[in-house]
């Protein structure tokens, strides 16, 4: 689906607004996953809902290489993004998880972003004794509290639990 849109500033978030027309044709839901093509450059990325406007976040990496910039007019396709998204996991942290059932479980019920959290965590280590210290961070984490909640989140009760 094409439409046009301006690059609006950041308030409340740099992007691009999409019509009530193309959200309605989508079909898929308020904040769907969707595939933008601006220029020629595509990326992946979710509808945001703002102050009762749907927007397409427009990061200034994404603008680079769309050659656009905040007020132009813009030729914008958007296609409903149906494929599963995955998070590959380093061979060392997969072996980690299957060696401990209680913890691959609780990592197989995470959403993608906090599996992607878990796995960026362990990938960002510059050196293997970090990485290994993260690993098994990550481990302890899920094995012990089989909770849906990012490394990053605040502590707290377990998703479920009560308060």
């Amino acid at each position: 689906m094409k439409f046009r849109a301006h690059v609006e500033p950041p308030e409340p978030m740099r992007g691009l607004e999409v019509p009530p027309e193309v959200m309605a044709a989508l079909d898929g839901g308020a904040r769907p996953p969707v595939i933008i093509t601006v220029n020629g450059h595509s990326w992946k990325s979710r509808v945001a809902l703002l102050r009762g406007r749907h927007l397409l976040g427009l990061s200034k990496a994404n603008r680079q290489a769309a050659g656009i910039g905040t007020g132009e007019e813009v030729e914008v396709e958007l296609k409903l993004d149906t494929e599963p998204r995955v998070v590959v996991e380093p061979a060392d942290f997969a072996q980690a998880l299957d060696d401990e059932p209680a913890a691959r479980t609780a990592y197989d019920n995470l959403a993608y972003s906090h599996k992607r959290e878990h796995v960026r965590a362990i990938e960002n280590a510059k050196k293997p004794e970090t990485r290994q210290r993260r690993i098994e961070k990550a481990i302890t984490t899920l094995r012990a509290t089989q909770d849906v909640r990012c490394p990053n989140s605040p502590p707290g009760p377990p998703t479920g639990a009560p308060a």
